[in-house]
């Protein structure tokens, strides 16, 4: 998908890896609930936030795939710590996965809050995306044709 990352002249230069704003061309939406460091057996990755960081977007990932959509769909990442002691951690794995997942620079926007737990003490940091499918020849069209001839076939039987 091809987006615009969007750099206003009245902003400074982003705080880390990450873009002010960015304009994606129409398509589906896909929403991604938040996403933590554990394993499809619910296994924690590890008790670091490195760990639990790569696992979280390895998480993330998975689902867009799912979805038929990559990391370069991602429009909006929203993330969460357990303690501001753990934003270097996390600011190190993103260092480490992002040029694999963005390799232009094209970073995401990313709202980063501190809050004091999550649903299990031994998560660090859950992550939220918003991504968008690009529209796809043929997708809307189909659906509209089959809703365009049942409204037909009702109208031939009221007659």
């Amino acid at each position: 998908m091809s987006v615009k990352v969007l750099v206003p002249r009245e902003l400074g230069k982003p705080l880390g890896m990450y873009s002010h704003g960015m304009v994606a061309p129409a398509g589906e939406l896909i929403v991604v609930a938040g996403q933590v460091g554990m394993d499809a057996a619910g296994k924690l990755a590890r008790p670091d936030v490195v760990a639990q960081t790569k696992r979280a977007l390895e998480n993330v990932r998975a689902v867009l795939a799912a979805a038929g959509c990559g990391m370069r769909d991602v429009i909006r990442l929203q993330t969460f710590l357990t303690g501001p002691e753990y934003i270097e951690g996390f600011m190190q794995a993103r260092r480490e996965v992002f040029p694999v997942y963005y390799p232009d620079g094209a970073y995401p926007p990313n709202t980063l809050l501190v809050i004091s737990r999550l649903v299990r003490p031994e998560l660090l940091v859950e992550i939220e995306a918003m991504a968008v499918r690009p529209s796809r020849a043929g997708v809307a069209p189909k659906r509209a044709a089959k809703s365009r001839a049942r409204t037909a076939r009702a109208t031939r039987k009221r007659r």
